[in-house]
């Protein structure tokens, strides 16, 4: 009941940024990792990346020689259905939980450090889009690495600097075994583990971050709530066509943090977020060009950040 509870307020609160910033919202998808698709023949066929993963995990256990083209054809069902004959489940050629389960049985995450006991100090993480790796650092230095799947071109992980705001244990499906959420501000984020441990190191998933389950329930016993977490990875510019102020959210504050951040002055946390360090960040953006000061980002403060576009 707790993580539905958590789910429908994270719900609820999406839909009040969308009305508020529906610009920002309009191509921007939660995690869609609340549950797996059931997959199965139907007309027309279904398509997607988690046909193209079956696909690719079957060819590995050599149940599928077809074409990787992301769809659930009469092929892939045959195949579906000689996998989980050999494997004694129902010969049904639908992809269900239990089907999902057994196709991820067998692999054996890549340890990148032999490190296991606790690590000590304040700790973080850093995800590298580009590598698919998290590192854990404490007191600032690099201490254990993990390979992790990332988010696929098409709904890519959330780049900026957030903080662990939830966890929880044993959700199961594409979830895995533990929970770490994240504070991005327009959609549903976090660090999980996964049922489909073949698609790690890859960019795989609706924008959150997979690890197995063995490395991410290590990572969830050492790391505290508010542990900090920065994802590297690219993000276009965006123009900013609006006055912002401080208490708003979305794109466009990080953008302002960015801007800020490359002529010199310190905005704090790139978390989309206009609080009091990026407010004051204005303020001495203000002070230097003889404005008003008030920390409110306005058309003059945007016009020397060149942020505006055409309206």
């Amino acid at each position: 009941m707790r993580k539905e509870r958590y789910f429908i307020n994270l719900i609820l609160i999406l839909l009040a940024v969308s009305a508020i910033f529906p610009l920002e919202m309009k191509a921007l998808l939660p995690c869609e990792c609340l549950e797996d698709r059931i997959l199965e023949l139907r007309n027309p066929p279904m398509e997607g990346e988690d046909v193209l993963l079956l696909q690719e995990r079957l060819r590995e256990l050599g149940f599928y020689s077809g074409r990787l083209d992301e769809i659930y054809d009469v092929e892939v069902a045959r195949a579906v259905a000689e996998f989980q004959t050999e494997n004694r489940l129902e010969p049904n050629g639908i992809v269900g939980v239990m089907t999902w389960d057994v196709l991820g049985e067998g692999i054996l995450p890549v340890n990148r450090s032999g490190k296991s006991k606790a690590p000590k100090g304040e700790l973080s993480i850093v995800i590298n889009t580009y590598k698919r790796t998290l590192t854990l650092y404490a007191d600032g230095k690099p201490f254990k690495t993990y390979p992790v799947a990332v988010g696929k071109p098409s709904t890519k992980s959330p780049v900026g600097e957030w903080a662990i705001i939830h966890k929880s244990k044993d959700w199961g499906g594409g979830f895995g075994t533990r929970w770490l959420g994240l504070n991005v501000p327009w959609g549903i984020y976090g660090i999980h583990g996964t049922n489909k441990p073949w698609s790690i190191g890859r960019a795989a998933s609706h924008g959150c971050i997979r690890m197995h389950n063995s490395h991410v329930e290590e990572l969830f016993n050492w790391v505290p709530l508010k542990t900090r977490v920065k994802i590297i990875g690219e993000r276009l510019p965006i123009k900013v066509n609006r006055v912002l102020r401080p208490g708003q959210t979305g794109l466009s504050v990080m953008q302002l943090q960015d801007n800020l951040l490359k002529i010199g002055i310190d905005s704090g946390y790139r978390d989309a977020r206009y609080g009091p360090t990026t407010e004051r960040a204005v303020q001495e953006l203000e002070a230097q060009f003889a404005l008003k000061i008030d920390g409110i980002a306005d058309w003059n403060v945007l016009y020397l950040l060149e942020l505006p576009g055409e309206k």
